[in-house]
């Protein structure tokens, strides 16, 4: 909402998203990513629940602990440290998974304590959470309480290898590896002109190589759009 400069106009993200699953029976839609600091996460789990009535399989959730403290201020929010942010985030993700069993939720927290009815109907399958990292401590948090994980492509090769190990250390498979391209940091404002507009694939199969499973590309103009659909239909 608050990126320093003159703001720029963003639609709100859950009914885009619920406009977007009604017009495609086949596009994934999700956020990347939700800050979990500005929602309680069993509301985040219902509004992901009622998104996934409308496109059943569909439903990524990406989460991340929020990392600009003008957005919370603007909105009065307190802003803590990284250190209760990952907590937050790692307790949230077990919040939403919990609220979308279909069972009846009664759990202590230190943040978000429910004691609350089921919530059905249960969403089957259920929402993919992918956690946003930038940090080796933001991949370990991603191979523990995500489904996959995200983050820019100038901190894939260095950052990789700890999600990997992270997993492991977890016990389980490595998820999803999706690499947004989405601000001046990620090297892509406008899409036009790019490798994503002029060699689509190519461009796919790089980060493929390096051990990405998907990318992000951020359309903020009609004509990036149209560059998109152009680059889809090759």
């Amino acid at each position: 909402m608050v990126r320093g400069g003159r703001p720029k106009p963003v639609l709100e993200a859950w009914t885009t998203l619920t406009l977007a699953a009604a017009a495609t029976p086949r596009v994934t839609v999700g956020t990347f990513v939700a800050n979990v600091m500005n929602r309680h996460p069993a509301v985040f789990a219902r509004m992901a629940a009622t998104l996934a009535e409308a496109a059943p399989g569909r439903v990524v959730i990406g989460l991340g602990i929020g990392g600009n403290p003008r957005e919370h201020e603007a909105l009065g929010i307190p802003f803590p440290d990284v250190a209760e942010r990952v907590a937050r985030l790692e307790e949230a993700a077990a919040v939403m998974r919990a609220v979308w069993s279909g069972e009846p939720v009664d759990r202590p927290s230190p943040y978000y304590p429910l004691h609350g009815p089921a919530l059905l109907p249960a969403p089957d399958p259920r929402p993919q959470i992918v956690v946003g990292g930038q940090s080796p401590a933001g991949a370990r948090l991603a191979a523990r309480a995500g489904d996959g994980w995200t983050t820019r492509p100038d901190l894939l090769d260095r950052l990789l290898p700890v999600y990997r190990d992270g997993c492991a250390a977890a016990g389980r498979e490595p998820g999803p590896v999706i690499v947004g391209f989405e601000d001046g940091r990620s090297g892509v404002d406008s899409i036009v002109g790019t490798p994503w507009a002029v060699e689509p694939r190519a461009e796919l199969e790089r980060w493929r190589d390096r051990g990405a499973t998907g990318v992000i590309v951020t359309a903020r103009t009609s004509a990036d759009v149209d560059a998109l659909v152009d680059a889809a239909e090759r």
